[in-house]
């Protein structure tokens, strides 16, 4: 035996843990990335409307979300996009990981999740008023099985990581990664990875949005999708499709300010990003 696992067994025997300070357990056993079943942009369901996963979480008690776009629980019509004013689905809703989707079937189901944070039912609790942050704070979070964690990696397809948290925003022409498989692709993994290209932050919404052009635009289907910074860092997650004054644009929320909101009113202490397995790999 190592002295490592010697260790280990001394530690338990004494009631202690090895787990990294400030988490209740050790990191879970992810998949490896090739293998994966519930991954960013695995498709998800509720109540029959499709999302994209966008990244995968931990809390303090080790629990694991993964991430989607809050009005993807939205009870209103698809062009609601005041989440301070729209009703949404009860936490505890059933959330569905598909995969092989199109546009008449939802494909086969992989594993069943629990909406157990949204933004917009949140906003509308707290009465929220600030325009950019209704408009663009639009993240919910399913918690996954313990059963089903095995199934789980947090790596970006194609692209790798993320790194860690984008804080700087982006400027015009900085360049984007994102990966969505939207059922209305038909199943065309090819057109999944995507980049895309920064039209600069509006300091007017106090970086609750960055606007963008993507090689081939986000569609119905692709919200909540994650998108990366140059050097791998988690940008956002796809909230809205741009039509005025820059059609065909796609906007999306500042994940950082998503998550200290969530962090500050969601319950769950300690959540925060899961970094990717795998090298963040910047080539198209």
């Amino acid at each position: 035996m190592s002295k490592r696992m010697l260790a280990a067994l001394a530690l338990a025997t004494l009631g202690l843990s090895t787990a990294p300070a400030g988490f209740g357990s050790a990191p879970p056993r992810w998949a490896p990335a090739d293998s994966a079943t519930i991954h960013p942009g695995t498709m998800m369901y509720t109540k029959g409307a499709q999302c994209t996963a966008n990244f995968v979480y931990r809390d303090k008690a080790g629990h694991v979300f993964v991430g989607y776009a809050a009005h993807c629980a939205g009870l209103g019509e698809a062009t609601d996009t005041n989440g301070c004013q729209a009703k949404s689905l009860p936490l505890g809703t059933k959330v569905t990981f598909n995969e092989g989707g199109n546009v008449t079937d939802e494909g086969t189901r992989l594993a069943t999740g629990t909406l157990v944070y949204s933004s917009w039912r949140t906003m509308r609790r707290l009465g929220t008023t600030d325009a950019s942050t209704c408009a663009y704070n639009d993240l919910a979070l399913v918690k996954v099985k313990p059963r089903d964690v095995a199934k789980v990696n947090p790596s970006i397809p194609f692209w790798g990581g993320p790194t860690g948290i984008d804080t700087n925003g982006t400027a015009a022409g900085d360049r984007v990664f994102t990966f969505g498989n939207s059922s209305l692709r038909g199943g065309a993994e090819a057109l999944s990875p995507h980049t895309g290209i920064s039209l600069g932050d509006d300091a007017a919404d106090g970086g609750w949005s960055h606007p963008l052009y993507t090689v081939t635009p986000g569609v119905p289907g692709d919200s909540g999708s994650a998108f990366l910074s140059e050097d791998g860092k988690a940008i956002g997650v796809l909230s809205t499709l741009g039509l005025a004054p820059l059609p065909a644009s796609n906007n999306i929320g500042d994940l950082g300010k998503e998550l200290a909101f969530a962090r500050a009113h969601s319950g769950l202490k300690g959540l925060r990003l899961v970094k990717g397995t795998e090298k963040f790999s910047p080539v198209l």
